[in-house]
């Protein structure tokens, strides 16, 4: 069994990442969406439990998706749910630098896991959370872009 994680804070989870998701499905045997907890991040929106119930939520059409969230390095994670790689979602050139030199540093630390690069759907490059969680905090509709129970959870956040 061929298994990869995809970390990321999901703070919200969009049809972006959902979309990833479906792409890494089509590679892989099973795929972890793990939610990366960062002491050292600013405040997120959502708590990581709130993330975990709104990807289990949002994932939930998905036989061989599960959801967990680790703290500490990504390829320590990686190894310990014996996963072959890292699903890297790249909107654009510019997410690529960042994303390359992880990659990179990764590779040094754990030569054995692989980073793999998919790019969503075009209709979804200009989507990331952080603009997501501004829309709906100036009270826009924010359904074209992500799935019912994040829309729902973003409401009750910026009432």
């Amino acid at each position: 069994m061929r298994k990869v994680i995809y970390p990321g804070t999901f703070d919200p989870v969009t049809y972006g990442h959902i979309d990833i998701v479906r792409r890494a499905i089509d590679l892989f045997d099973e795929v972890n969406v793990t939610i990366a907890v960062n002491p050292n991040k600013a405040v997120t929106l959502f708590t990581a439990d709130e993330r975990i119930f709104l990807l289990k939520e949002s994932l939930k059409e998905f036989d061989n998706v599960y959801v967990d969230y680790f703290t500490g390095l990504t390829v320590d994670h990686a190894r310990e749910v014996g996963a072959v790689g890292i699903i890297r979602g790249l909107r654009a050139v510019s997410d690529f630098e960042f994303e390359f030199q992880m990659a990179l540093m990764n590779r040094k630390l754990a030569g054995d896991i692989a980073t793999i690069f998919l790019m969503p759907h075009e209709k979804y490059t200009y989507l990331n959370s952080s603009l997501i969680r501004n829309l709906a905090n100036l009270k826009s509709d924010v359904s074209d872009f992500v799935p019912p129970c994040v829309q729902e959870a973003l409401a009750k956040k910026f009432k």
